[in-house]
């Protein structure tokens, strides 16, 4: 586990967190640690990748790409070597 140190804390600061903590039955460490889960949770995993990449990425437009014919009939490839 890490551990943080909070320099040049504001005195009133650290008075409400010590009366928010007293309020929740909590030590200030363990409140604090509860203010920081709850303000930078875990990000939420798409069931989707592809779709959330594009919803991600559509504000930024597509390309038009010119796709020349083609001249020669597909190849087929031979793995048996």
């Amino acid at each position: 586990m890490a551990a943080l140190s909070i320099r040049d804390l504001d005195d009133g600061v650290k008075q409400r967190l010590r009366e928010r903590a007293a309020s929740n039955g909590r030590s200030m460490e363990a409140e604090v640690r509860a203010i920081l889960a709850e303000a930078v949770p875990e990000p939420e995993l798409p069931d989707d990748l592809i779709s959330a990449l594009f919803d991600k990425f559509q504000e930024l437009g597509g390309v038009e790409l010119d796709i020349p014919p083609r001249t020669q009939k597909p190849r087929f490839v031979d793995f048996s070597e």
